[in-house]
């Protein structure tokens, strides 16, 4: 599926307000006192580790709101590995907008493009099997839809977007419900026709209940391989299922062999590590 870009009326809001985190009230005092407002400089954006690019259109946005006239040639685009030294992109024009832009344009390339190396590692662990490897709602408050874009820059899928879209039900759901069914046939009751009903099982006693009542999907929440496997098996292609809980690209591969159509992962946008992206100055 190809990867398609977002929106700038959706990122350049989230890029020009943390422009103005940065600059504050009095603007770059560093830049402004140093470098000649006239000049023109060429810098590189190069990897120094191995990964997956993500979010390099929303960087590039700190430098053109800055200077409109800013230049981007692109060598490795959004979803492209890259090894040390690779050169991401060349950018052109205002040298004051070029370094007071850089620190904004690094945060977010280097944080998105982390999410997609660590979405990247565990689709890699789980190649050759159906499961698909999705993100969940633990993201960064303002940016999730930039980190789920990572997510799919790296070769996964998106859960759902937020509490709107989907109704999913969870233990704290249940309980307050006062049981599986009753909280099922309540959730049906409400939901338009487009809607679509997942439930959180910890159990496969709770499992047989959900399919007796009628579920669209299934989330096994901590399950061994073995009880994923025996829960694949009673679902019977009945509804869709997702298994959840600490999955790792170590323990990835034992998830998916066990038959699962979706294994969600949190920490892919609330604990990846950055990818070390440079932006140096080209002499000459």
């Amino acid at each position: 599926m190809p990867l398609l870009p977002l929106s700038p009326f959706l990122f350049e809001p989230i890029v020009r307000a943390a422009l103005v985190e940065d600059l504050g009230r009095a603007g770059d005092l560093t830049t402004d006192a140093i470098v000649p407002p006239d000049l023109k400089a060429t810098t590189v954006l190069a990897a120094r580790q191995d990964g997956v690019i993500a979010g390099l259109d929303i960087a590039a946005t700190a430098f053109r709101l800055l200077d409109p006239h800013v230049g981007i040639t692109v060598e490795r685009g959004d979803g492209a590995r890259v090894s040390p030294g690779t050169v991401i992109a060349t950018v052109s024009g205002s040298a004051r907008a070029l370094l007071t832009g850089e620190r904004t344009a690094l945060n977010i390339l280097c944080h998105l493009s982390g999410i997609a190396s660590a979405t990247a590692s565990v689709v890699e662990a789980v190649k050759g099997h159906k499961a698909t490897v999705v993100c969940t709602r633990k993201t960064t408050p303002g940016l999730r839809a930039l980190e789920k874009y990572a997510v799919r820059a790296g070769g996964g899928g998106n859960h759902r977007f937020g509490l709107d879209d989907a109704i999913l039900i969870k233990d704290n759901h249940v309980a307050i419900a006062g049981g599986i069914r009753p909280a099922l046939e309540r959730a049906r009751a409400a939901a338009g026709h487009m809607v679509k009903i997942e439930l959180e099982v910890d159990t496969l006693a709770q499992l047989e209940e959900a399919l007796a009542v009628g579920v669209d999907a299934v989330l096994l929440d901590n399950m061994s391989p073995a009880q994923l496997r025996e829960a694949v098996a009673m679902v019977g292609g009945r509804a869709l299922t997702e298994a959840s809980g600490r999955v790792t690209a170590a323990t990835a591969p034992a998830i998916a062999v066990a038959g699962v159509d979706l294994i969600s992962v949190g920490w892919l946008t609330h604990s990846a590590p950055v990818l070390d992206i440079g932006l140096d100055y080209r002499a000459g």
